[in-house]
């Protein structure tokens, strides 16, 4: 299989309407959700990078948007990391 590879810029306005102390966790569960679904894969392992960037502002303000790059490594399983490149 090859290796797909995608840049998304995954908004995370959705967390806000969760409880406070909650939303870097609902934010982390938006990026899973959007990656299974754009990626069409069941799996997302999600760097410690980019968990360390949405719990950055703890857990009551996640950043309002994030920019990924998500990579299917084998069947039905993507990793996704920040994307760095692109100054952002």
């Amino acid at each position: 299989m090859s290796e797909v590879e995608r840049v998304y810029t995954i908004p995370l306005r959705d967390a806000y309407t969760a409880p406070r102390k909650k939303r870097a966790k609902v934010a982390v569960r938006i990026v899973r959700d959007f990656i299974k679904r754009h990626m069409k894969v069941e799996v997302v392992k999600i760097s410690p990078k980019l968990n360390e960037i949405i719990w950055s502002r703890s857990a009551e303000k996640p950043p309002r948007r994030v920019k990924v790059r998500a990579k299917v490594i084998e069947e039905g399983v993507a990793e996704v990391e920040p994307a760095e490149a692109g100054g952002s």
